[in-house]
């Protein structure tokens, strides 16, 4: 029973420290630093930034479905599942086909829209590209989830090092001291990340700007890196019909070939790592 009673006296005592200050934590104390570092981190005016964009993002997007035909907005739906991406192909098929440059203008909005501000369900988006447009869906894809990353990269630039470092504190200080040894070849470190599933990709583009990852290495690394996994994600929506789940795209023979092109990737590092013991 004592140490219950030294928890609560101690609690009495930063209580009474807290009332002799006017109510004001000190922020020296272990508890005013336990209370500081469960707050929020986001400040009001990242928060108002971080709405503004959203708006802004947001405008756009509504407009650009303005000018698609009143009839399709009821057939509009993100896909949550493959039952739902089933449907949605069904019924937006015929306008991809009458309206293709409305069509691609509105999925490019939203497929940014969804990579920018970390909404799930891209991956939907990817297979519907390939179930509609075969093989030439990889160059929208690519496109898409590009130019996506690095909106949410600049993002992240802007708002995202208070917030990355509150949620992912440990994995944020793994992922800063591993750039810090790769400098000299970080291009076809950041390749490899992004070819395998080594890190989310959630977390590479928020962390990023935060480590210091030039803009132009980050770029590249995600153009060139993302094309093997979007190009499995297209061919399966080739075969929409056979796949039962998300999870059936990345079987052990494709996490395989993921990590074999991943570890070609990187094989310079290693190659010059190797030279430099000798």
């Amino acid at each position: 029973m004592a140490a219950p009673r030294n928890v609560l006296r101690d609690e009495e005592s930063a209580a009474a420290v807290l009332l002799s200050n006017g109510g004001k934590e000190d922020d020296d104390s272990p508890t005013g630093k336990r209370l500081k570092s469960e707050r929020f981190p986001v400040s009001r005016w990242e928060l108002a930034a971080f709405f503004g964009v959203f708006l802004i993002f947001s405008t756009g997007l509504f407009c650009i479905y303005l000018t698609m035909p009143a009839t399709e907005y009821g057939k509009l739906k993100i896909p949550r599942s493959i039952s739902d991406l089933r449907l949605l192909k069904d019924n937006i098929a015929t306008y991809a086909n009458d309206y293709p440059t409305q069509f691609i203008l509105g999925y490019c909005s939203t497929y940014i829209f969804m990579q920018t501000f970390m909404i799930p369900g891209t991956i939907f988006m990817s297979l519907l590209a390939g179930a509609l447009f075969g093989v030439k869906g990889l160059f929208l894809v690519v496109f898409n989830a590009t130019a996506g990353a690095c909106s949410c990269f600049f993002l992240s630039k802007l708002i995202g090092r208070p917030l990355v470092s509150w949620l992912w504190p440990d994995k944020l200080r793994f992922f800063q001291a591993e750039i810090a040894k790769r400098r000299d070849k970080l291009l076809n470190y950041m390749l490899f990340l992004r070819i395998t599933p080594t890190l989310p990709n959630l977390f590479i583009n928020l962390a990023s700007p935060i480590v210091d990852i030039p803009f132009h290495v980050f770029f590249l690394a995600t153009f060139i890196g993302l094309i093997p996994a979007s190009y499995i994600t297209v061919k399966a929506g080739l075969a929409l019909g056979d796949l039962r789940s998300v999870k059936d795209l990345y079987d052990f023979k494709t996490l395989s070939v993921l990590f074999l092109i991943g570890m070609v990737s990187i094989f310079p590092t290693l190659l010059k790592k190797k030279k430099i013991y000798e």
